[in-house]
């Protein structure tokens, strides 16, 4: 920032202007405006004040804020296993991926959640309080006028400084009553630009939670999806695990005929028994889960656990996982996840409270006015004797403060690298749940298939060792390890078809998902 007298020496007037007192020719020479530093200088040194607060109300402390670079690029380590993927499937809309999976019912619970959910009723609250935060900041800039209006009736005390001398006086009275009225006016000279910088920090965090925000929502309807999927998935499982438990009831019936019979023995039956015992088993701890998913459902609805998402699961499940459009390149990703965009935010907020750090070491200089009348005589308080203005030009600099302001600086830089470190950190973040999710769906893809294989192979199996026991070629034993590799292989296809579809929930979630419109003009402020 320049100095004072080198702005006043550099400026321009025309080349034949005077100095009023002294008629003395201004020469470029000298410095167009020196006269104006001249005692002898009368109406010049009038302007000067003037001269001062623009000069100073022009100049905003602190660095100007630029976005730091990505350090993310090129394309996605797993782009080729997303495209395999999207080869047979329709694409979803990101904004509201869960309509792509075509669940009326997945519908209803995501949408109930993102417009009952309390998480996102407080963040909302949060975007409200930082709105006004920043009303308030850019609030601080302007004059502030009030209206102030009061009258005391007042029994004055004879012994006191003023009863002691107004007691002396003739026609004193010791009961007065003051009337005042008045308006007044006040307004800070933003002269370092220190409020400026506080109203920029507040709108970057207002940005910082309207972005939060829509994390928040992304968030929850990534967990009421992830929630109904494993509810799926526990309702499958126990489905087959009830499927199993009919099976070996009807195989320990056949072992009971072939025992009365005078062909099975009664090993056989326990063996049977024990198989029948472990199916049911299984049981408990799936219907615990399906529960526990249930419950969370609720929650996240922001309902009493056990009200309400039963009902809706009642139906049975019909959906199908949806192609993924990713974007192009992790550069494109960091425009779209609004935690990072609330990270970018945070770090604009830390740069611009630098500003405002250092702008403690300029003077600060407020103008105040009142306009008002006092009396304490009875129908006088407007005669031109009660009138009172009064003017106030307040300077207010910190000189010696014994190392305060340096040490807030330095706390405004130090929290400006953690919030950069923050951003940066968010970047990478934001790319590796890209590509775990990629990867994680791609490979539960594969697991299915191969898994669904399997099935069919022990389905097969079984069947035929039941054949071969009925027929005395094989023992009861096979038929039972052809029971328990069955029952395990489809528990396991199963739980993969829900994982399957929870993954392709985290792929939406990971490319930010679930929130429309914002997201573009965020990322561009």
């Amino acid at each position: 920032m320049k100095t004072l007298r080198k702005f006043i020496e550099e400026a321009e007037l025309p080349a034949e202007a005077t100095s009023v007192a002294t008629a003395e020719p201004v020469h470029k020479s000298e410095g167009p405006l020196k006269p104006l530093l001249r005692r002898s200088v009368s109406l010049p040194r009038a302007l000067l004040p003037a001269l001062i607060v623009i000069f100073l109300s022009a100049c905003t402390v602190g660095p100007d804020y630029v976005r730091a670079p990505s350090i993310v690029g090129g394309s996605y380590v797993h782009a080729e296993q997303l495209q395999e993927h999207n080869q047979t499937r329709e694409p979803a809309p990101l904004d509201t991926w869960w309509k792509g999976f075509d669940d009326p019912v997945l519908e209803q619970i995501v949408e109930r959640a993102v417009a009952q959910n309390l998480d996102v009723a407080a963040a909302m609250a949060r975007i409200e309080q930082a709105r006004a935060a920043a009303r308030g900041a850019n609030a601080a800039r302007l004059p502030q006028g009030e209206f102030n209006a009061q009258v005391a009736r007042e029994y004055q005390s004879l012994n006191s400084a003023l009863g002691e001398v107004g007691s002396t006086l003739p026609g004193y009275k010791r009961t007065q009553t003051q009337q005042d009225i008045g308006a007044g006016a006040s307004w800070e000279l933003d002269l370092a630009g220190g409020l400026k910088r506080d109203a920029q920090a507040a709108q970057a965090e207002y940005q910082a939670a309207e972005a939060s925000g829509a994390a928040v929502r992304i968030s929850v309807a990534a967990e009421a999806a992830d929630a109904y999927f494993k509810v799926r998935g526990a309702q499958e499982r126990i489905a087959l695990a009830e499927q199993q438990v009919q099976t070996e009831q009807n195989l320990l019936e056949l072992v009971r005929v072939r025992l009365a019979g005078g062909v099975g023995t009664d090993r056989e039956v326990a063996q049977a028994e024990a198989i029948l015992q472990q199916a049911r088993a299984s049981l408990p701890p799936l219907r615990a889960e399906r529960d526990r998913q249930l419950n969370r459902l609720d929650v996240l609805m922001g309902a009493q656990p056990g009200s309400g998402a039963k009902q809706l699961l009642d139906r049975p499940a019909s959906y199908a996982i949806p192609a993924i459009a990713a974007e192009s390149d992790p550069a494109a990703l960091l425009r779209r996840r609004p935690d990072v965009i609330a990270a970018e935010r945070r770090v604009a907020a830390s740069n611009e409270r630098i500003g405002s750090a250092l702008s403690e070491y300029y003077p600060k200089l407020s103008l105040g006015a009142l306009l008002g009348f006092e009396t304490l005589r009875g129908g006088t308080l407007f005669d031109s004797g009660s009138f009172q203005p009064a003017g106030v030009v307040g300077l207010r600099w910190r000189l010696f403060d014994f190392g305060r302001v340096d040490a807030e600086v330095g706390r405004s830089r130090g929290a400006e690298a953690e919030a950069l470190a923050n951003y940066r950190q968010s970047m990478l973040r934001a790319t590796e749940d890209v590509e775990n999710a990629i990867v994680t769906l791609s490979e539960l893809e594969n697991e299915q298939a191969i898994l669904s294989r399997e099935v069919s192979a022990h389905q097969r199996a079984r069947s035929s060792a039941e054949d071969a026991y009925k027929g005395g070629a094989v023992s009861l034993l096979e038929v039972l390890d052809e029971d328990r590799q069955l029952l395990a292989s489809r528990d396991r296809l199963a739980q993969t078809r829900a994982d399957d579809a929870r993954a392709a929930v985290a792929a939406f979630r990971a490319l930010g998902g679930g929130w429309a419109g914002a997201a573009d003009k965020l990322a561009e402020r």
